[in-house]
């Protein structure tokens, strides 16, 4: 097995204040659900506002709108990739779920994580793999539904945005 530091490397970066959550904290997690998710490589982390995830989105998939998480793999050397994440979609989804903002922020690290790790929540190519692997992993690391999860349970209710791979 790797060292501990080997999976330990991260940079997350708070640029938009969410209460209840730390950059301090949310390494500690992300170091966990990193390795449950078997993947190796630093991770970058940034939590900021929906106008910087909507340029990014914009400028890396083309599509003109605010989203909760997008993650972006890099190609080797040790580095798994980079996240981004929009505080503002954060602290509504957790309202409208009915958990914390903290909780919630988890959950699409625990996403974005997944993606890096190359899982693809397409059904047709995915066959639900990332679903499974998601609902696992939330059961062990203490977090409240999944992503797919509420997206499948939202269709026809103003479903949440999907997260995708730039």
């Amino acid at each position: 097995m790797p060292s501990r530091s080997f999976w330990d490397v991260r940079v997350v970066m708070v640029e938009k204040k969410i209460r209840g959550v730390s950059a301090a904290a949310l390494s500690r997690f992300a170091g966990r659900a990193q390795r449950a998710a078997g993947l190796r490589g630093r991770v970058s982390i940034l939590v900021t506002g929906s106008t910087e995830l909507r340029r990014l989105n914009r400028r890396y998939r083309r599509k003109d709108k605010a989203t909760d998480v997008l993650s972006f793999p890099a190609s080797g050397n040790g580095v798994a990739g980079d996240i981004a994440i929009s505080a503002d979609v954060a602290a509504k989804n957790a309202q409208r779920f009915g958990h914390s903002a903290a909780a919630e922020v988890k959950v699409l690290i625990l996403h974005g994580l997944l993606h890096l790790a190359g899982f693809d929540h397409d059904d047709a190519r995915d066959h639900g793999q990332m679903s499974r692997q998601e609902e696992k992993l939330r059961r062990r690391l203490g977090l409240p539904g999944s992503l797919i999860e509420r997206s499948r349970e939202g269709r026809g209710r103003g479903r949440l945005a999907r997260v995708h791979t730039a």
